[in-house]
């Protein structure tokens, strides 16, 4: 299972917990985890990557093993310790200013 945390005002819109379990199969990807979510989660569908690009939005970061992977790829495979439970992927409400 991969566990993923979602920021407050995504987790009011799916009506869940800070955490959510998805079943994925291989390759684990950023792009596979959102397909995820937006199957499962419906609602969310096009709140973290825009629909017609499919970018990630602008105010949104992920976040793999405590490192800031929000410019890599989206289907750049994961860490291991995402695919195995062992560590969340983040999804984080980013904060402007200063």
């Amino acid at each position: 299972m991969i566990r993923v945390i979602l920021p407050y005002h995504l987790q009011t819109l799916a009506g869940v917990g800070a955490e959510v379990q998805l079943q994925i199969d291989d390759p684990v990807t950023p792009k596979a985890i959102i397909d995820a979510l937006e199957s499962k989660y419906p609602m969310l569908t096009a709140t973290i990557r825009e629909s017609g690009s499919g970018r990630r939005r602008a105010f949104l970061r992920f976040f793999a093993c405590r490192e800031d992977i929000s410019h890599q790829p989206l289907e750049q495979p994961l860490p291991e310790e995402i695919v195995s439970g062992k560590e969340p992927f983040r999804i984080v409400g980013a904060i402007a200013g200063g």
